[in-house]
């Protein structure tokens, strides 16, 4: 099975806020080189127009490996296999280093301005499922074989379980710019564990979670729904994980190391192996699935 990282938005002076297809391709070509076989760029929320000129990109990418496919089938790129939709529709409250002013409410009107064009493509969604018209957008997107991930996320523990009940089947990025967990309310955090029937993103790089809770996650989660992601953004130059790309104020800003290179840390520090094996390929790939059939 391939090595599938779901949730990227660059790598070294590339990412997905870009209009020049190259962009996407030098990415693609700097994954294969970690040893990442397949990616799916994750588009950042911006503004309507703006995140439709990056999937626009993001597709353009695509059309070229299709015309090109030796260039994926040699491994001189990762396959391109659609677009990760990250918001608009998050709650500005656990904005993170997304900017929280083109934040919109989860409408289907909004949502069809979004997409209109695009629905070939996209592949995840990430949104808050605690938001006004939450509940409606996922049934209606999970009909439509789209994935929906729950981030960016103030949910309780209940409205976490309401987006899944919803259609959900997915979280993004566990533990970061969500609700932290606590004892009298487990919140969205806690509900990502605890459930079986969600997927969990892991970021794994040094920067992101400390290796004792990535040891509890792996204790306490069905290996089998864990995902290793990159989260790389622009400036991630090595993917090694000592250039954690930072805001003015010290904030992380994004992933710093491959799946490739988070999964050998992971075994260094003790994760079982098989269980680091299935979450760069398998789970990755069973994961997708839903959004092709």
């Amino acid at each position: 099975m391939r090595v599938t990282d779901i949730h990227t938005h660059g790598f070294g002076f590339h990412d997905t806020r870009s209009s020049d297809p190259d962009d996407i391709i030098a990415m693609a070509r700097l994954y294969a080189s970690s040893g990442v076989d397949a990616i799916l760029p994750a588009v950042y929320a911006s503004s309507i127009g703006t995140m439709r000129r990056h999937m626009m990109t993001v597709k353009e990418a695509m059309e070229y490996q299709r015309k090109n496919a030796s260039l994926t089938g040699s491994r001189q790129a990762a396959e391109i296999l659609g677009v990760h939709v990250e918001g608009p529709f998050l709650n500005p409250a656990m904005s993170g280093a997304l900017d929280k002013g083109s934040f919109l409410p989860p409408t289907m009107d909004n949502y069809t301005r979004l997409v209109d064009g695009f629905e070939d493509i996209i592949r995840i969604i990430t949104l808050a499922p605690e938001l006004d018209g939450s509940p409606a957008l996922i049934r209606s997107l999970s009909d439509r074989g789209i994935i929906v991930s729950m981030g960016h996320s103030n949910a309780t523990y209940s409205e976490a379980e309401a987006g899944c009940n919803a259609g959900a089947r997915g979280i993004t990025h566990i533990f970061n710019a969500m609700r932290p967990f606590h004892h009298r309310e487990p919140g969205i955090a806690g509900f990502a564990l605890m459930d079986p029937r969600i997927y969990i993103e892991v970021i794994a790089d040094p920067h992101h979670l400390s290796d004792r809770l990535i040891e509890f996650i792996f204790k306490t989660k069905d290996p089998s729904r864990i995902i290793l992601v990159s989260d790389m953004v622009r400036g991630s130059l090595t993917g090694g994980g000592t250039d954690a790309p930072r805001d003015d104020t010290g904030r992380l800003c994004g992933g710093s190391m491959t799946i490739t290179g988070a999964a050998k840390r992971l075994g260094e520090i003790g994760i079982d192996g098989h269980s680091i094996e299935k979450a760069i390929r398998q789970n990755p790939e069973e994961y997708l699935a839903f959004s092709l059939r």
